[in-house]
């Protein structure tokens, strides 16, 4: 869903790591300019946990741009303003009946490409080169992109692991801005090299949603005390954990609710969610999604 205008955050939400320290505003290029379009790829949380998580194929995506009248190389990519945990599950607030989201997500702009980072555990690979006005072009489109689609979101939803399944919820994370740019750029002529591209989705499995309603018509003053309840109820073990053994005790009361009792309460797009969970119950998966086509002509190179 696009939305008017970003809201501004709440003192409330606080992020371990700054989103975006070195950020800058997306330059203005020369049109003549050649620019090489490179596929940014590493594990999440790279920085701290090196190739963990890329075992398990958790990865996160960005786009790199390098100019040949400037030398210079950029990085953008798209994440959570105050960490996956924020955007994933809610805070349950003191004096407050309606859990409490942290889970909007922004385009971070800098200059620089870090070789490094995503080299040594992940990808860093040309993909395409554009002209200067092409570049423009999609800094307009990132603009827009992003004043518009503010909410993160983790999960993808689907009826079963099949290829051709229905797919309930469609999930709003790094990986899907990176597609909607590749797709920006080839609707606008860049021409894109015939190299195997994956990403990763955490996919959870329902049967059909069963539509509970939104913040006001749950928790208001007029809501339902019942389903209000049973919603913080489910929201409660996710809480972050000060001792392991407070974790277990939750994990156990997930693993009742999830898989034992087929439950799971959606948060998207500021509504929620009932969703009556099948076997395999969650599946996170690596799968190919190939660099798009596009109009040719739109702005030659």
């Amino acid at each position: 869903r696009r939305f008017d205008y970003r809201p501004k955050s709440d003192p409330y939400c606080q992020a371990r790591y700054t989103f975006c320290p070195t950020g800058s505003a997306i330059p203005v290029m020369k049109e003549e300019d050649v620019i090489e379009v490179y596929r940014l790829q590493a594990p999440v949380w790279e920085f701290k946990y090196g190739d963990l998580l890329g075992h398990l194929k958790i990865m996160h995506d960005a786009v790199g741009f390098k100019s040949s009248l400037t030398g210079k190389n950029y990085t953008m990519e798209w994440y959570e303003l105050f960490q996956l945990g924020n955007c994933t599950f809610p805070h349950l607030r003191p004096g407050m009946d309606a859990p409490f989201w942290c889970n909007q997500g922004a385009a971070c702009f800098f200059e620089g490409i870090d070789d490094a980072h995503w080299k040594e555990n992940g990808t860093l690979v040309l993909v395409t080169t554009i002209s200067g006005t092409m570049f423009n072009e999609m800094a307009k489109w990132v603009k827009y992109d992003n004043e518009t689609g503010i909410y993160y979101e983790t999960w993808t939803v689907q009826a079963s692991p099949d290829k051709q399944s229905v797919v309930w919820f469609d999930s709003y994370e790094c990986s899907k801005f990176i597609l909607r740019t590749y797709q920006k750029l080839a609707d606008l002529g860049a021409v894109f090299k015939k190299i195997q591209t994956n990403y990763t989705s955490i996919i959870l499995f329902s049967g059909e949603p069963i539509y509970l309603g939104n913040e006001t018509s749950i928790f208001g003053p007029l809501g339902n005390k019942t389903l209000a309840a049973a919603i913080r109820d489910f929201y409660y073990p996710f809480k972050p954990h000060r001792t392991v053994g407070e974790f277990f005790v939750d994990l156990l009361k997930i693993i009742d609710r999830v898989i034992l009792n087929h439950q799971f309460y959606l948060f998207y797009n500021l509504e929620y969610w009932f969703l009556p969970m099948k076997f395999p119950y969650l599946k996170i998966i690596y799968e190919e999604v190939p660099l798009p086509t596009g109009n040719k002509t739109s702005f030659g190179v």
